[in-house]
C-alpha cells in the first residue's frame, strides 16, 4: 500500500466514524484500527486529527485541478473547478457534515481550515487564468471565498441527487462576485480603494469555520 492508498483508506474510515459518532469523538487511532491500518504509519501520515480534513481538502483540490482540456471563460472555469471540489466532499457527505457541525466549537481548527481554504481559492483562481497577486488579486480571493462559503452552506442542506440547489447557488454566487468587480466581467472599479469599498457592501460570509468539512451529532 503506497502513501496515497493509505491516506485514502484512513480518510474514508475517519469520515465513516465521524458520521456515526461525531467529529469530536473521532480519533486517528480509531479510524486506523477500523481500516486495519498500521498505527505507526498513521502517526506519521496523520500526526494531528486536523490532518484528516486537510487531506480531504488537498484531494478536493487535486480533483478540481485535473486538466480535462475544457475551455471557457474564467467564470465558467471557476464554476467547474468549485463543483469538482464539491463532488469530492459529496463522496464523504455524512462525515463532512459532521465535521461542519463541530467547527464552531473548535476555533483553532476553524482557523486552520480557513487558512487552507484561502490557499485553495488561490489555486482555483490561478487555474482559471486569473491573477491572485496585489490588491486586485486579494479582492478576487475574498470574493471567491465568499462564493465558496455560501455554496458549501447550500450543499450542506441539499439532499438532492443532482445537487441542483448547490449548483444554482454557486451560479448566483459567482454572478454576485462579478457584480462586486472582484472577478473579470463585472463593472470596472474606479480604483483599488473603491474596489475595496465595493466589496464592503457584499453579504457574503467568509467565516472560515464553515468551510471544510466539511452531521448528525457531534
Amino acid at each position: 500500500m503506497d502513501n496515497d492508498q493509505f491516506d485514502d483508506a484512513l480518510l474514508r474510515s475517519a469520515m465513516e466514524r465521524a458520521a456515526l459518532y461525531g467529529w469530536r469523538r473521532l480519533t486517528v487511532v480509531d479510524a486506523a484500527r477500523d481500516a486495519g491500518l498500521s498505527l505507526d504509519v498513521a502517526r506519521k501520515r496523520f500526526p494531528f486529527k486536523a490532518n484528516i480534513l486537510l487531506t480531504l481538502g488537498r484531494l478536493a483540490d487535486e480533483a478540481a485541478l485535473v486538466d480535462d482540456g475544457s475551455t471557457g471563460t474564467p467564470r465558467e472555469k471557476l464554476f467547474d473547478l468549485l463543483m469538482r471540489r464539491i463532488d469530492v466532499f459529496q463522496q464523504y457527505r455524512a462525515g463532512v457534515r459532521a465535521a461542519l457541525r463541530a467547527l464552531p466549537f473548535d476555533p483553532p481548527l476553524a482557523l486552520l481550515l480557513g487558512g487552507a481554504t484561502v490557499e485553495s481559492m488561490k489555486w482555483m483562481l490561478s487555474a482559471a487564468g486569473l491573477e491572485v497577486g496585489g490588491l486586485a488579486g486579494a479582492l478576487r480571493v475574498q470574493a471567491l471565498l465568499g462564493a465558496w462559503t455560501v455554496t458549501l452552506r447550500a450543499w450542506d442542506k441539499d439532499d438532492s441527487m443532482d445537487m441542483g440547489t448547490t449548483m444554482a447557488t454557486l451560479d448566483k454566487a459567482l454572478d454576485k462576485a462579478l457584480r462586486f468587480s472582484a472577478l473579470p466581467g463585472g463593472a470596472k472599479a474606479a480604483g483599488a480603494a473603491e474596489g475595496l469599498g465595493g466589496l464592503g457592501g457584499q453579504d457574503f460570509s467568509t467565516d472560515p469555520s464553515v468551510d471544510l468539512p466539511l452531521e448528525p451529532s457531534v
